[in-house]
């Protein structure tokens, strides 16, 4: 049921979502779905929750990498922007749907999970000296609102030619370059 509301929600967005079209979509009776979810906002918190345990799972996988750990922020971000353009309406759901967000519980833990491995990727860029010494959480937070805002802009057109020239990826790429700490003065 939960793959079958993403479907929904990727073709017609937020409001194609009903217990009824779920139970439709897989071929169950129309009242079906009710004894799995509470109400349509319980199942959108579920295909909520099934996206950030994706994205964890994404983030895990970039952490545990070989790449150089500025590289794999910049893929970590640039997974993120890619939902952002490739689902909007999921997207929306996971950052843009506070009645979804007060679900709370399994949501809650997976969003946790999710931003917690891209908190971990933050700290290996602070240890390697690409991200300057910041309270971690908060640069992660920072850097994530970033990408966050850009998607945000790229999806609905931007509001100004500057802000529309810079794709999500680009803006992260320049984000992190602005980061970085400046070389120290060369010793005489």
């Amino acid at each position: 049921m939960v793959a079958a509301a993403r479907t929904l929600l990727d073709s017609g967005g937020e409001k194609a979502v009903t217990l009824r079209a779920v139970g439709h979509a897989c071929n169950l009776s129309h009242n079906a779905p009710y004894r799995h979810f509470a109400s349509r906002t319980a199942l959108l918190a579920a295909v909520a929750a099934a996206d950030f345990r994706d994205l964890h799972e994404d983030f895990r996988e970039i952490r545990r990498s070989r790449a150089n750990p500025r590289n794999k922020l910049i893929k970590a971000l640039t997974i993120g922007a890619d939902l952002g353009r490739d689902h909007p309406a999921r997207y929306d759901l996971l950052f843009n749907s506070p009645e979804v967000s007060a679900e709370g519980g399994e949501l809650a833990a997976a969003e946790n999970g999710a931003f917690t491995e891209f908190v971990a990727i933050v700290e290996e860029c602070q240890r390697s000296g690409t991200l300057p010494e910041a309270p971690t959480p908060v640069l992660a937070h920072l850097i994530f609102a970033t990408m966050h805002g850009l998607t945000a802009a790229a999806s609905r057109g931007g509001t100004d030619a500057d802000v529309t020239a810079t794709d999500p990826a680009s803006g992260v790429r320049l984000l992190i370059n602005l980061l970085a700490p400046s070389p120290g003065p060369t010793p005489s």
